[in-house]
Formats: structure tokens, C-alpha cells, sequence
């Protein structure tokens, strides 16, 4: 099995061998695929998402909603990007499998944290805190034994409904538009069940 280096480590083909592809990643493939130079790999967006999550936090700590809700979106989109980049180029890595995830908990628990522990139920806040906390510790410690885990289709669900529910407890705070409150954090709430059960299935 032959070595593939991706400027960030060497790893084994192991999974570029039998890579999936979504829907979403055959429209990426004939609509922005040809955007991307060569030179432009999955784990540079991954990097570029996370250092989004200063200036969002600095955005939002400053009351900017508008900004800050801009850039969010921006780092979210980079989350669907690098995944769909990785799979249809195959350029799956270990680093991306670790740090892909581990680059969406930093961004939602920044955004919980400065924002909708305040704005919304503060118990549903810490509890999405406190869970992805939880993973992250999880995939850090499995990691280090050697044991790479896939991002799985709760785990990919929850991060879906997160942005979804942020995305509305921002435009709630930019707009004042109370309503999206509510809805937001229904949103969560789903997002928190789908993360609980994530949890469950990995530690079966």
C-alpha cells in the first residue's frame, strides 16, 4: 500500500479506496469543481475555517451580527466544500478525517458560547457545549491510539441543524426578529438529539 503525502502528512490509501460519493458532491463536481486549482487541497479549507472562528467570535463579541452571521455562513460553506473537494479528488487524509470535525466543534461552541447561551435556553446551550465537548475529547483520545473514526451520518446531521439553528439565532439578533428565537432553538434542540446519539453509536 503506497504512501500519499498531502503537505501535511503522509498516510496510507487506506481511504481513497473506496470512497463514496454523495449527491451533493457529484453537483460540486460538474458545477465548482473547476474552480479549485490543483494546489488548493481539502485540508487548506479545513485550516481556513478554522481561523474564521476569531474573527467571528470577535464579530459577535462586538454586537456585529451582520458581519458576523457573513462570516459564519463563509466557514459553515467551507465545512460542505472540503469534504466534497476530498472525496471527489481523493484526497482523504487522516488529518482531514480528525481535524474536519474537530474544526466544526470549535466554530459551534464558539458561536454557542458567545451567543446563544444568552439569547436562548442556556441549559440547551451548555448541553450542545458540553456534548461536543465530549466528542472532541473522544476523537482527540481515539486519534492518539491510532483509531481514525469517519464522520457519520448523525454526526453530519447534527452539524447540519446547527447551522441551521445559529444561522437563525444570528439573524434573529441582527434582525430582532423574536420569532426565529423559538425556531432556532427547536433547531438546536434537534441538533442536540442528533448529537446525542452520535455519541451513542460510537461508543457502542
Amino acid at each position: 500500500m503506497g504512501l500519499i503525502t498531502d503537505g501535511f502528512s503522509s498516510y496510507p490509501d487506506k481511504w481513497n479506496g473506496q470512497v463514496r460519493l454523495y449527491p451533493h458532491d457529484r453537483l460540486f463536481r460538474s458545477v465548482l469543481l473547476r474552480f479549485f486549482p490543483k494546489s488548493v487541497r481539502p485540508n487548506h479549507l479545513t485550516i481556513v475555517r478554522l481561523v474564521l472562528v476569531v474573527p467571528v467570535m470577535a464579530l459577535l463579541l462586538a454586537g456585529e451580527y451582520g458581519w458576523g452571521l457573513a462570516v459564519f455562513l463563509l466557514a459553515g460553506l467551507t465545512d460542505a466544500l472540503d469534504g466534497s473537494l476530498a472525496r471527489t479528488r481523493r484526497q482523504v487524509s487522516e488529518w482531514g478525517i480528525v481535524w474536519d470535525p474537530m474544526a466544526d466543534k470549535i466554530l459551534v461552541g464558539t458561536v454557542v458560547a458567545v451567543i446563544a447561551i444568552d439569547l436562548i435556553n442556556p441549559h440547551l446551550g451548555l448541553a450542545l457545549i458540553l456534548v461536543e465537548l465530549a466528542v472532541f475529547v473522544a476523537g482527540w483520545l481515539r486519534a492518539r491510539k491510532g483509531d481514525i473514526v469517519q464522520a457519520n451520518f448523525w454526526g453530519k446531521a447534527k452539524m447540519i441543524f446547527e447551522v441551521i439553528g445559529l444561522t437563525l439565532l444570528l439573524l434573529a439578533a441582527w434582525l430582532r426578529i423574536d420569532l426565529l428565537i423559538g425556531v432556532s432553538a427547536n433547531t438546536l434542540g434537534l441538533a442536540l438529539v442528533f448529537a446525542i446519539v452520535n455519541v451513542l453509536v460510537r461508543i457502542r
